[in-house]
């Protein structure tokens, strides 16, 4: 789903590597007028991708920030304000 600079990227049910690979797919996609990438990981089958998103992302050229969601089962990559 895509709202307006908003990409919704959903990684359940894939292991490290597929979503990794997915989020790097999505970030490199991402135009000048996407500022943000939902990422829906979920957390009722542990927090092994939460943990590999929350990590890994905080220091990609193109994120500026990880932010953490009220919901949590998603995390924000902020590419912009």
């Amino acid at each position: 789903m895509n709202a307006i600079g908003i990409t919704e990227l959903d990684v359940h049910g894939m292991n490290t590597y597929q979503a990794k690979t997915a989020i790097d797919s999505a970030l490199k996609r991402a135009g000048g007028e996407v500022y943000r990438i939902r990422v829906i990981h979920g957390y009722q089958r542990g927090t092994v991708l939460r943990n590999m998103i929350r990590s890994a992302y905080k220091k990609h050229p193109k994120v500026l920030r990880v932010e953490l969601s009220l919901n949590q089962g998603q995390t924000e990559l902020v590419l912009k304000e």
